[in-house]
């Protein structure tokens, strides 16, 4: 692996680089906080892809593209005189080395979860009115049901045995099949939801990020119709033209693969 220098020149490499685009190629020069933002939430979904495959090339291909990102908002940050690479950097290690007081202070913890709580209780005193500031209002549903929790948690809010949550699943099952009887179709929506943030609760308690487990399941459906898909065009027919019987052969066939 690379020395520690040579990680320093490598990162000097892309400012330098950085610097050289923003000065003289006509897309970079464009670009803007608002424009790039778009882009950044692409990249970040394209890495998250490539860890999912354990594909470890494409990570470092990917994480490429993410530095580069932040080293671009950083250079326009400096031309503003607003901020620069070194303020971003600093700034994250204050941050880090404050929010690990028992790394860099006299403060002992037990485990894993005792991290996480110190970590919220330092956030509320840095001047936060809820520990549900920090979860982007833009993200996905799903993960920002699961990060809502993740917070809430960190501050002692929060079911004491897993029985208990299954019980609540239960419950709002229950209330969704009562409410799909009744036929209110935004009362129907509202039980549905309060499903699934049990059910993403539940995921929690048995360690299983919803994310991934949700995601798991789409390649593995994507990877069956697709066999299914071929299958009949094996056959010179379109899918429309197949029974439910025949696709059923096929995607049983797939299920085996």
């Amino acid at each position: 692996m690379n020395t520690r220098q040579q990680k320093l020149d490598a990162f000097g490499r892309l400012l330098d680089i950085m610097d050289d685009l923003r000065e003289k190629c006509p897309w970079d020069k464009k670009q803007t906080l608002q424009t790039l933002r778009h882009l950044t939430i692409e990249e970040t979904y394209e890495l998250g892809d490539a860890i999912l495959d354990n594909n470890l090339q494409e990570v470092k291909k990917e994480l490429g593209d993410v530095l580069l990102h932040i080293v671009f908002y950083a250079k326009i940050g400096s031309e503003t005189n607003d901020f620069d690479i070194a303020d971003v950097c600093n700034e994250i290690c204050e941050k880090l080395i404050y929010r690990h007081p028992h790394i860099y202070g006299d403060v002992v913890v037990e485990n894993e979860e005792d991290v996480k709580q110190n970590w919220e209780k330092l956030k509320l005193k840095e001047g936060k009115k809820s520990v549900l500031e920090g979860v982007p209002k833009s993200l996905p549903a799903l993960v920002k049901a699961s990060r809502i929790q993740d917070k809430v948690k960190g501050v002692g809010f929060d079911w004491e045995e897993p029985h208990q949550v299954w019980d609540k699943v239960e419950e709002e099952i229950q209330e969704f099949q009562e409410e799909i009887k009744n036929g209110d179709q935004d009362k129907i929506e509202a039980e549905f939801g309060d499903v699934m943030f049990s059910m993403i609760n539940y995921a929690r308690f048995l360690k299983v990020n919803p994310e991934d487990a949700l995601e798991r399941t789409n390649k593995k459906f994507i990877k069956r119709f697709q066999y299914l898909e071929n299958k009949a065009g094996e056959l010179g027919k379109q899918l429309s033209e197949m029974t439910l019987a025949e696709m059923d052969v096929f995607w049983n066939e797939a299920k085996k693969l």
